[in-house]
């Protein structure tokens, strides 16, 4: 390039710079602030919750055993189904039982009319000894014959019942209503009963409704409890408490129960204590041996911030929240979290009632970044999965 052009070329250069920052700035001055949604806390009445997970138990366990010896004559259950308190289960061949009882009474008879007897012999025998025609110890021994056929008597009565209580005994009827398990013995099989350990077990019913749930919490939750209770010396200061269970593919406690039983003893080994709550089961929801999750109340109704929980974000170990200012510029808040509540956060600190907080559009603010606030009432979220919105409790 010749000298004389330079200069030409220099201003050129120049004013393409010029320009091209003047539209870029032009460019800046027309984006306009990022639209997002605040509201302010919710203030809500609320009780904190601890939460804890267990398992369902039956109220009542029975093992349906025989009572006498046989061979099984009939099954009249199907295994698993429901059954009601009295329903005929199983049957043992009565024949024999059936053959003493008719023994039994056929001796009864005959104890019978020997009372007959020996009462009219004993009355000649008074008559007797007052003419002396007998001995007195011939009268003795009528007197004895009498009382000894009146024992007769009443030893078969006796056997008489024992005859009707074992030919009772051959029909099995279920003691509780409940679900009964598949059955142990099949139908033609010898089983064993009597009052010893050798007795046949021929199946097992588990009571459905109501039904119990327990579960295990440590002394630092049995102390509050007790607190709050205000020295109540019913079930360990939780008598009557109201809890709410969800099972594990539920994302709400909507299962209502009451506390019934604490245990009296805290166990060594764990540092923790039994706790038992009770709840209707007439759908049969809930299987013994069920796992779920138990929300017990742990503190005393208060006054809480709450936002939803779609409206805080992860920094590590951090959360927080945006929060517009009077000059519309979002700033970033670091909050402590509580407990979920129909999708809504519980903040314990790090808001004020009359923040406006960032609750759509997270993603779009950064710190000290201008916005464009367009403020609504404050609504859960539910849209948020429930797993994720735990997580927040860490």
């Amino acid at each position: 390039m010749s000298p004389s052009l330079r200069p030409l070329a220099t201003a050129a250069i120049a004013l393409a710079c010029l320009l091209a920052g003047c539209g870029e700035s032009q460019k800046q001055a027309t984006a306009s602030p990022p639209k997002v949604t605040v509201a302010h806390p919710i203030k809500r009445t609320i009780v904190d919750q601890d939460e804890y997970v267990g398992r369902f138990v039956p109220v009542d366990v029975v093992e349906v055993r025989a009572r006498v010896s046989g061979y099984l004559d009939r099954i009249h259950f199907s295994d698993g189904q429901i059954v009601k308190q009295g329903d005929l289960l199983f049957t043992i061949d009565k024949r024999p039982f059936q053959n003493t009882l008719d023994q039994a009474r056929a001796n009864l008879e005959t104890a019978k009319s020997n009372v007959v007897f020996t009462q009219s012999d004993l009355a000649r025998g008074q008559q007797l000894v007052r003419e002396r025609t007998i001995s007195e110890q011939i009268y003795e021994q009528r007197a004895q014959a009498f009382r000894n056929a009146q024992a007769s008597v009443a030893a078969n009565e006796a056997m008489v019942r024992q005859a009707e209580l074992d030919l009772e005994y051959t029909e099995l009827r279920a003691p509780i209503t409940g679900r009964i398990g598949d059955r142990r013995v099949t139908q033609g099989n010898l089983v064993t009963g009597g009052a010893g350990g050798n007795t046949t077990l021929l199946a097992t019913i588990v009571s459905i409704d109501p039904i119990r749930f327990e579960f295990t919490f440590d002394e630092g939750a049995l102390l509050r409890y007790q607190r709050l209770a205000s020295g109540s010396s019913e079930v360990g200061g939780l008598g009557g408490t109201a809890v709410r269970l969800k099972l594990l593919d539920e994302a709400d406690f909507s299962h209502a129960g009451r506390m019934d039983f604490v245990d009296n003893v805290i166990d060594r080994a764990t540092g923790t204590i039994r706790g038992r709550a009770q709840l209707s089961n007439a759908d049969g929801l809930f299987t013994p041996g069920m796992f779920a999750r138990v929300q017990v109340p742990a503190s005393a109704p208060y006054q809480a911030l709450m936002i939803p929980d779609a409206a805080i974000g992860s920094e590590q170990a951090r959360k927080f929240v945006y929060v517009i200012d009077q000059d519309n510029v979002a700033r970033l808040r670091y909050v402590t979290l509580g407990q979920l509540v129909d999708d809504l956060r519980v903040i314990k600190d790090g808001l004020s009632a009359g923040d406006r907080v960032v609750v759509n559009g997270l993603m779009r603010v950064r710190q000290g970044q201008k916005v464009t606030p367009d403020e609504q009432p404050a609504s859960p979220q539910a849209s948020v999965p429930a797993a994720k919105a735990a997580d927040k409790t860490d």
